[in-house]
């Protein structure tokens, strides 16, 4: 066979697994999320995944921003560093990354099927946990220094949960997958906090009072030292440098708040390290300070890391299909919101860059998701909507997004393919001047992306076609 044969054999075995993920009305159990399955995994192949020091990053929102701050900063230090998340924008190799390069087809295809005996042999293996253990060997062959692991749900018994970290981090906590994670932010909180290990420090990212209470109490049953962003490491996001090029934040420590109120009274001497971002939104600046924490509880840990690796680290970093602006003028914007406090994020950030500037709105979310919550808070912003289906089963219909829209007072049409509902919320945001907003699921974001690079390159006819 040849190469991109062997790749897509060994896709259709990954996709003939069983991915919870994609199932509705499923509780998280020991008995459908055992690690015992990925332990047995992971020691058939010599457990990959002790060798070399691991930050595992957990939470509702932000952890996918806040891995790729944590890897481009020790890249931009000299280590060779894996990153593993989930789930992709455009390849599945996207989620196995050694220095931001994603894993070779080829070389994927081989791990999947070299992996395939044992995982049959142990039976009712997911694709989740084949994928986490491809990743984990990957990493070890490619002998890398440091690996950034994110949670793929939840965290207690995600698959990813087998390591022991250097560090563990938990990013903003907040409603999504109620239907496996719970129905309290204090039970979601719970299950994210299933990461913290018995005496390995915790960076926690600022959370509401709720989930804040659940994660320290099981920090404090675990005896792992917790370094709370806000509190111990404090920030402040620079309105003056902020633009659609990026924007700014500085960081400092609790210990040196004496510091910076001289430096604020404009005494000089001691200066906050400055951080250049180029990923855009007021929730970035969180996830930079979430990172930076994460990266100086690393340097206690012994990888040498220096700050002005950090900050160059951050300048460069990028997580394509969050907030990701397409086009300038008139604006076409991407952003993979997927739940009631992703989607008001993605309005404050709207009324930050684009104030007054009216919206159109291309749309599609998987069935699981609280639309009726997302609406509530975009719908302030959204003049008009496009209603489209990503391709996924679990995509809602087109139709439904539509009636639900109108119920929030909102002209709506139904185009169920996405290359005709991007033509036709391209020619609505000409017409009325406005931004198209292209968001929902990250399946949307792809199928849209892959649109707009048509339209790119052959113009809207092409989409109509």
């Amino acid at each position: 066979m040849t190469k991109k044969e062997d790749f897509q054999e060994a896709l259709e075995y990954l996709y003939s697994l069983t991915d919870y993920s994609l199932m509705r009305n499923l509780r998280f159990s020991e008995e459908k999320f055992d690690l015992e399955r990925m332990r047995a995994l992971l020691a058939a192949c010599a457990q990959p995944q002790r060798a070399y020091p691991v930050i595992h990053v957990a939470g509702t929102k932000g952890k996918g921003s806040t891995s790729v701050l944590i890897a481009s900063a020790l890249q931009a230090a000299g280590y060779r560093v894996g990153l593993y998340t989930s789930p992709h924008l455009l390849a599945y190799g996207e989620r196995i990354q050694v220095n931001r390069q994603a894993i070779e087809e080829d070389e994927l295809a081989a791990l999947v099927m070299e992996l395939r005996p044992v995982a049959e042999r142990i039976g009712q293996i997911t694709k989740f946990e084949l994928t986490t253990a491809a990743a984990f060997l990957h990493f070890a062959r490619q002998a890398v220094d440091v690996a950034v692991i994110e949670v793929g749900l939840g965290g207690r018994l995600d698959a990813t949960n087998v390591v022991e970290p250097l560090v563990s981090v938990i990013t903003s906590v907040s409603y999504d997958h109620m239907n496996v994670l719970g129905h309290s932010l204090t039970a979601i909180a719970g299950e994210k906090a299933g990461i913290i290990k018995p005496g390995r420090p915790v960076i926690l990212a600022p959370q509401k009072e709720e989930a804040l209470e659940a994660i320290e109490a099981i920090a404090a049953q675990q005896g792992a030292p917790l370094t709370l962003v806000g509190r111990e490491v404090r920030f402040a996001g620079l309105v003056q440098s902020h633009s659609l090029d990026g924007q700014a934040l500085y960081v400092w420590g609790a210990e040196q708040q004496a510091q910076m109120d001289a430096f604020l009274d404009g005494k000089a001497g001691w200066q906050p390290l400055k951080l250049h971002l180029a990923l855009l939104g007021e929730h970035q600046v969180q996830n930079a300070a979430t990172a930076y924490a994460a990266l100086r509880e690393v340097g206690r840990q012994g990888l040498v890391i220096e700050d002005d690796a950090i900050a160059a680290g951050f300048a460069a970093a990028r997580w394509p299909g969050r907030f990701e602006l397409l086009r300038r003028e008139p604006p076409v914007l991407l952003d993979s919101a997927h739940n009631r406090d992703s989607a008001l994020r993605l309005r404050l950030a709207l009324d930050d860059y684009f104030p007054n500037r009216p919206v159109v709105m291309l749309f599609g979310v998987s069935t699981d998701k609280d639309v009726a919550g997302m609406f509530a808070e975009l719908m302030p912003r959204v003049g008009w909507v496009v209603a489209t289906e990503a391709g996924t089963q679990r995509a809602m219909a087109a139709d439904e997004l539509v009636a639900l829209a109108h119920r929030f007072g909102r002209p709506a049409w139904a185009q169920p393919q996405v290359e005709s509902a991007l033509s036709l919320a391209l020619h609505l945001a000409e017409q009325e001047q406005a931004l198209l907003l292209i968001t929902g699921s990250i399946f949307l974001v792809a199928d849209a992306w892959r649109a707009w690079q048509t339209h790119a390159a052959h113009g809207i006819g092409a989409l109509k076609q």
